[in-house]
């Protein structure tokens, strides 16, 4: 869950420190002190687009940090898919924004914004004002009833895709496939050539690197030859040769080597260091044979290195490479002198592919509508409980016109509000307040199936009142018995509901104004609640009112 929310520079705010707890977390205030910043504050820690004038008049820098403690094993494991631990049990994501540029660390290391997102929606998900838009999207409705539906129709739906996946290539190959007669002989007749080129070189492995060593041997040779030539003469030619002085003092010191111990150690040495060049001597005696080369030689070999060169340059830039390369051709020569045979064995393939993905599309259909069935009637309850007294609700299918990697499967929630309606999509039927109430419904019902522990809602209360109001506070208090939910609201229905009550204030002190956030004790969050009640007067009876609704939302919880 979100434990920490730091702040620093940014807008109205100096710098805050706010700790959140489990449950129902509820931030209030008035209008214009900053709760709209608070939020946006958490959007830019996770990844959001920032402009320069957010920054504080005058501060060089923002700050954002968000501090989340981490227990659910299913968030560990796929944090550690993107390289991402714990650090004794809490994660950190920090944005530092500076005017024209941010730098994102999780747990103090600098990431790139990709990782930082992916880590976002892993830890938290946030309900904006207009997310509730998204519910007049079709596309959108499957991916909830799959989220609804679980592990096993995950693995379905995971087979569909790699059959899709094949069946899609098979398509592209069948259909890149069609070349006339005519193109067919002149790629034949290319490819026969390509691979008459690379057979005919007769290559060996490392034949190219053994020729590139006798090449530079060879373009060196005068120099080579005449400088072992005078290596061989110092150490092991006749006269005065490091070998014949070595052999002089060999037999000087054998004469008196058994007469002292120590002379004997040190002779046994010296004929050491004798055979040790003797070995040398005749190395460098093979090496200055083979470092004569004739004209002739020398051109074959020059000849040979540049026919591989020219191999590489066309087919590959290695042995191994080239003959790959040659391969390939020869399986497409195969193929082009039996076109008819291979044809019809890629048609054949496509066909039985296409069997595959419809067999295995269709049980994935029955599945998610069995799932569908449901989700439907807990939706339905969902909204009931949200003060939609006639409501009917309905998860239509349809089957698409075009094969996708999502199955055959076209979802849309239909929805009559009024007895006697017939139920309709979304689209022509909701409006922006009771979309806001149906995405809360959904919310409610996908809490024990959603692996995001911390949810924020941003003023879900937009366009609701009374009896609504009290019903849409007690879906909220039941999100927070599975999740951690942090609300900003305007109604102090919901804010009775609160685990945890926060005071957004604005306050001007010598001339500058800063956004506050408080934690509220129940003495003063019932005065809150006054506030919220009662407007510009608070009286005896607001105060009283207040305390009778905390008291009724604690009973309820």
């Amino acid at each position: 869950m979100l434990q920490y929310l730091h702040v620093k520079n940014l807008a109205l705010i100096d710098e805050i420190e706010v700790e959140f707890g489990r449950g129902l977390n509820i931030l209030t205030g008035e209008t214009g002190a900053g709760k709209s910043i608070i939020l946006g504050s958490v959007n830019l820690a996770l990844g959001g687009r920032y402009t320069k004038d957010i920054l504080r008049q005058g501060a060089r820098y923002g700050l954002v940090e968000l501090t989340f403690s981490v227990e659910n094993e299913r968030q560990i494991r796929k944090l550690k898919e993107l390289d991402i631990y714990p650090e004794d049990g809490f994660i950190t994501l920090q944005r530092r924004l500076m005017e024209g540029r941010s730098v994102s660390k999780i747990n103090g290391e600098t990431v790139q914004m990709a990782t930082l997102k992916a880590v976002s929606s892993i830890l938290i998900d946030i309900h904006g004002q207009h997310e509730h838009q998204s519910l007049l999207y079709k596309k959108n409705h499957l991916a909830i009833v799959d989220a609804f539906a679980g592990e096993e129709t995950k693995r379905q739906k995971e087979k569909v895709v790699e059959i899709w996946r094949q069946y899609k290539e098979k398509q592209k190959e069948l259909s890149e496939a069609g070349a006339d007669e005519s193109e067919r002989a002149k790629e034949l007749a290319f490819l026969q050539f390509e691979v008459d080129e690379i057979v005919q070189a007769e290559l060996k492995e490392h034949e190219d690197e053994e020729l590139e060593s006798l090449y530079r041997r060879m373009c060196n040779g005068k120099r080579i030859v005449q400088s072992v030539t005078e290596s061989y003469q110092y150490t092991g030619g006749d006269g005065e040769s490091a070998s014949e002085k070595l052999g002089r003092a060999l037999r000087t010191l054998s004469e008196v080597s058994d007469a002292d111990e120590q002379l004997a150690q040190l002779y046994s040495q010296l004929a050491d260091v004798d055979n040790l060049l003797n070995d040398f001597n005749h190395e460098l005696a093979e090496y200055q044979k083979n470092c004569e080369f004739s004209d002739e030689e020398f051109y074959e070999t020059e000849k040979r290195l540049n026919e591989i060169n020219h191999l590489k340059t066309k087919y590959g830039n290695s042995y191994e490479k080239i003959m790959e390369y040659c391969k390939k051709q020869e399986e497409r020569i195969e193929i082009l002198e039996n076109y008819d045979a291979y044809m019809q064995e890629l048609k054949a393939s496509c066909e039985q592919l296409e069997q595959d993905y419809l067999k295995w599309a269709q049980k994935l259909s029955t599945l998610r509508k069995k799932k569908a069935n449901m989700l439907e009637k807990k939706i339905q309850k969902g909204l009931e409980d949200l003060n939609f007294e006639q409501v009917q609700f309905e998860i239509h299918f349809a089957e698409k016109k075009e094969y996708s990697k999502d199955g055959i499967d076209d979802a849309e929630f239909r929805i009559s509000l009024n007895q006697g309606q017939q139920v309709k999509p979304l689209t022509e039927v909701a409006s922006g307040g009771e979309l806001s109430r149906i995405m809360l419904a959904i919310k409610a019902v996908m809490a024990d199936k959603d692996e995001i522990e911390t949810l924020i809602f941003d003023e879900i209360d937009v366009g609701i009142s009374g009896r609504t109001a009290q019903k849409v506070s007690e879906k909220m208090a039941l999100i927070g018995k599975e999740h951690q939910v942090i609300c900003i609201t305007h109604l102090a229905q919901i804010a009775a509901m609160a685990d945890q009550h926060f005071l957004i204030e604005k306050k001007t002190e010598d001339a500058v104004t800063r956004t506050h956030i408080y934690p509220l004790t129940e003495e003063k969050s019932v005065e809150e609640l006054a506030r919220i009640l009662g407007g510009a007067k608070i009286t005896d009876t607001v105060i009283q009112s207040a305390k009778e609704m905390k008291n009724l939302a604690g009973q309820i919880k």
